[in-house]
């Protein structure tokens, strides 16, 4: 193998392992409650006035949510889904 097909070789392999490995970082996310603008939340609310995303009407409410990176909920200033209950 000459070494213009081995450099090919290994830029294909590099590439096919970032595009393994990037769909699994990016899928570690978590509900954060008290983030969503009106009608940008992700889904059903706490409350179970609505079970549909967009369907938000007050912004920051406490029982709406949007998925956040795991661990930026907080940076945020929004809630996990116990501090949430309590809040409602």
């Amino acid at each position: 193998m000459n070494q213009r097909a081995m450099i090919a070789a290994a830029a294909a392999s590099l590439l096919t392992t970032m595009l393994v490995a990037t769909p699994a970082a990016a899928q570690t996310k978590e509900k954060c409650y008290g983030i969503a603008k009106a009608g940008m939340n992700d889904c059903a609310n706490l409350t179970g006035t609505h079970s549909c995303a967009g369907q938000a009407k007050v912004s920051d409410h406490p029982a709406e949510w949007k998925y956040v990176p795991t661990g930026t909920c907080k940076t945020m200033k929004g809630m996990l889904a116990d501090e949430a209950k309590k809040k409602i």
